[in-house]
């Protein structure tokens, strides 16, 4: 009894925990929104979530070299939009153009760094919710 009471805690701790950090990751990425401006290309914080996803060129977001740059790249932040009415599905958007790569100051590029990641830590627990709830409509009776 012991053991399944433990693996209960357990699992509580880390719900509650994920919970604590997604409500910090918000309160940080809003900061970083506004810090970056792209409050001036989108003018509702929670519109970023409208996107199909966000993504940044002249920097590396790989796990071995994160926050590597990319000579002779700009530094941007891309928004993906997707429209399945229109001829091309698929459109990239331009929410923050920095300049080249190698003249932006480090802490500009580390925040550019943290405020995509913050965001794809956002958007997959809002993918988690997603399917949670279509999965719901499974294994009910009529």
């Amino acid at each position: 009894m012991s053991s399944a009471l433990d693996r209960l805690k357990n699992l509580t701790n880390k719900i509650s925990s994920y919970e604590l950090s997604r409500k910090s990751n918000m309160k940080r990425l809003e900061e970083l929104f506004f810090e970056l401006e792209i409050d001036k290309k989108v003018e509702d914080f929670h519109a970023l979530f409208i996107f199909k996803a966000i993504n940044l060129s002249g920097v590396s977001l790989l796990n071995e070299d994160l926050g590597s740059i990319k000579k002779g790249k700009y530094l941007q932040i891309l928004a993906i939009s997707y429209d399945k009415e229109a001829k091309v599905k698929s459109k990239n958007i331009s929410l923050a153009y920095f300049g080249r790569v190698e003249s932006v100051e480090s802490k500009l590029k580390d925040s550019v760094v943290e405020f995509v990641l913050r965001y794809r830590f956002e958007k997959s627990f809002m993918t988690l919710e997603h399917y949670h709830e279509m999965l719901q409509s499974f294994g009910k009776t009529e």
